[in-house]
């Protein structure tokens, strides 16, 4: 379905029934990267909705001068419009800021909040941006883009090619602009939500120190870690039945 937002519009998909949860993927990337977890949370009893950004799938085209205020509204719009409210929240990579920000701007509609690959905080390794920026180069070739793919997102040994493709340029750049568009402090802390996260032991982007630094801000009766061996960035394609049972366990106690 559509949903109307500012200046346009956000392909939702629904599936299953019971309490809501809501997930917002990666830099650039749709929600069919939730694919598998969905249909486990499904099976598992919840009522499940993907919100795509603007320039991926039916949702609107990217546009420039948004900031992560707008995207979290977006989510925040979805919510309303479907009803559930207050949903559990899962974001991944990228995701996971726009998940914090709609957490602190609508405590309200936050059940839960789950993180997925959190960064913000700690710096990725020095030659992961520009790596991470190239995967975007549609034309270039596909043996280097995957190469690129593997140094950010897949822990040696694992499979990146079945990320080669699903990659937003104009979505990136909106996105990638928008990362410092508001101060760490209105959108990092997640409101006043619990907190779960996943993050692999193996990624160079949103390092593990993140977790950390968020559960040592918030203390560990709010935030809850859980550190994946074996698994990087994508983490969703790498460990989904850790990610699964992780996900599971958490949204049970709350």
């Amino acid at each position: 379905m559509r949903v109307p937002v500012k200046d346009g519009h956000v392909e939702v998909s629904e599936r299953g029934s019971g309490d809501l949860v809501v997930c917002v993927s990666s830099l650039g990337r749709g929600i069919e990267d939730f694919d598998a977890l969905g249909e486990d949370l499904d099976d598992a009893g919840y009522r499940v909705a993907g919100v795509n950004h603007r320039g991926v799938g039916d949702s609107s085209p990217a546009v420039d001068g948004l900031t992560l205020r707008d995207f979290a509204e977006d989510v925040a719009r979805a919510i309303e419009h479907i009803g559930g409210a207050p949903a559990h929240l899962i974001g991944h990579a990228y995701g996971n800021r726009i998940v914090r920000c709609l957490a602190s701007d609508h405590p309200e509609l936050t059940r839960s909040v789950t993180l997925i690959a959190p960064g913000g905080q700690s710096p990725p390794a020095p030659d992961i941006p520009p790596t991470l920026m190239r995967i975007f180069e549609l034309d270039r070739p596909a043996e280097d883009r995957l190469a690129d793919v593997q140094r950010v997102f897949f822990a040696p040994g694992r499979d990146a090619s079945i990320w080669l493709d699903g990659w937003s340029p104009a979505t990136r750049k909106m996105q990638w602009d928008a990362r410092d568009s508001i101060p760490y402090a209105e959108w990092g802390y997640a409101g006043a939500a619990p907190v779960l996260a996943i993050q692999g032991l193996d990624d160079p982007m949103a390092t593990p120190e993140n977790g950390y630094v968020l559960r040592d801000q918030l203390g560990a009766d709010r935030v809850h870690v859980v550190d994946l061996p074996d698994a990087s960035h994508a983490l969703l394609p790498e460990q989904p039945e850790a990610i699964t049972r992780e996900v599971l366990a958490f949204l049970s106690q709350h």
